[in-house]
């Protein structure tokens, strides 16, 4: 999929992208974040794959490239 980075907090480590046919929001963490940054900037255009949160059973961003 792909999206844009709607909001993040670094110092949290999580935030939300907005898929960019659907307008959908997904909530990422940062280790969700693929390579050796872990942090994303508002406005950012990204990739991403959706998976369910074991702990929640939501839906979130994951492979964050």
């Amino acid at each position: 999929m792909e999206g844009t980075v709607k909001f993040f907090n670094t110092s949290k480590g999580y935030g939300f992208i907005s898929e960019t046919t659907t307008k959908t929001d997904y909530f990422v963490h940062f280790t969700g974040i693929s390579g050796n940054n872990k942090t994303l900037t508002e406005g950012q255009k990204v990739t991403f794959d959706v998976m369910e949160d074991s702990r929640t059973g939501k839906t979130r961003a994951c492979n964050v490239k």
